[in-house]
């Protein structure tokens, strides 16, 4: 195993380890996924039936993205999670990265009917322009199809993906970047539907000004390491198991 592989593993297993504590996995049934340094056709995902509170870095299975589409799934990994990410890394090559969670707060916007991500704080902002929306839930990611479908969403560099009636996917380049857009997601989403739930007028942030907050968010790309740096030192500082 190479050195870059090694530290994706820690990586991904810390990911997993703070989406547990914040509360954004539901049951074992939510995946992460990672494109392996140097070999663009594999890819980390977790184990089926792992819970994410104990997710480790030598547990996480490496898998052939080619040979999605040929109606098998490793035995090591569900079925859903075969389906979605395989068909995925294999469509979306900057797709090095793909979080999927049902976290609370961002699923419940999802289920909104025709609901569009509103502006309405500087968190929001950040995925100005970035969002795309899976209105036809058609049941569980239990087809060969679902990743080019999934796949054909995310066009026009939209890295966000809204899933009615289901969840939230993220994309990214690193697992920094892409955890960090999960981080905001749900904490904009939380403001939203608190926002809607007093009832009053939302004061939506006006397009320029949204586009102009999100150039400044990206002019500072290194908060994202800077973040996911420290939330792996705190689980170092607590004897944490993830690395292993």
């Amino acid at each position: 195993m190479t050195n870059a592989e090694s530290t994706l593993r820690r990586e991904l297993a810390a990911a997993f380890r703070w989406t547990a504590r914040f509360g954004w996995h539901e049951s074992v049934a939510n995946h992460f996924s990672a494109v392996i340094p140097g070999e663009e056709h594999m890819f980390l995902l977790n184990p089926i039936g792992r819970h994410f509170s104990r997710m480790s870095a030598s547990e996480l299975v490496a898998l052939d993205s080619r040979l999605a589409g040929q109606g098998e799934v490793d035995p090591r990994a569900d079925a859903t999670a075969w389906y979605l990410h395989a068909g995925l890394h294999r469509s979306v090559p900057r797709a090095k990265v793909v979080l999927h969670t049902h976290m609370p707060y961002a699923t419940t916007l999802a289920c909104l009917a025709d609901y569009e991500f509103q502006m309405l704080d500087q968190n929001a902002c950040r995925f100005h322009e970035r969002i795309a929306y899976d209105r036809h839930y058609g049941g569980m990611f239990l087809d060969d199809g679902e990743g080019g479908r999934v796949a054909e969403l995310l066009a026009d560099g939209r890295d966000i993906l809204l899933l009615g009636g289901h969840g939230v996917l993220v994309i990214g380049n690193s697992v920094a970047e892409a955890f960090e857009d999960l981080y905001y997601l749900e904490r904009a989403s939380m403001l939203q539907v608190q926002a809607l739930q007093t009832g009053r007028p939302l004061a939506v942030i006006p397009d320029h000004i949204a586009a102009l907050t999100r150039q400044q968010w990206f002019a500072y790309p290194a908060d994202c390491d800077l973040h996911f740096r420290e939330l792996m030192a705190i689980l170092d500082d607590e004897g944490d198991t993830y690395s292993r």
